[in-house]
């Protein structure tokens, strides 16, 4: 499972540890994964995805997973968030005709 947030593309990070002696050694910045379950009114359903305590609170400061996903580009949504717009684009334009 791929250390990377779907929703806002956060990611690992490196770095260095350095010690008194200011001796330089290589580590890795991981990010924050949670899982968490988002309700989409337009499909109607409770959706459980892995993202970061970052991107759970993007989502819930832009209004709930539904308007987080309309009002975010593509171009900045990864796979999985991509597969739930397009599901909530298709479920928005049924409802609408």
């Amino acid at each position: 499972m791929a250390r990377r947030c779907d929703f806002t593309g956060k990611g690992v990070q490196t770095g260095n540890n350095v010690s008194h002696a200011n001796n330089k050694t290589r580590r890795r910045y991981l990010p924050n994964m949670q899982k968490g379950s988002f309700v989409s009114e337009i499909l109607g359903e409770v959706i459980q995805v892995r993202l970061t305590a970052r991107g759970i609170r993007t989502i819930e400061h832009n209004g709930g997973l539904d308007s987080f996903l309309m009002s975010t580009a593509d171009r900045n949504l990864g796979p999985d968030a991509l597969k739930i717009k397009s599901r909530i684009k298709k479920k928005a334009a049924s409802a609408a005709a």
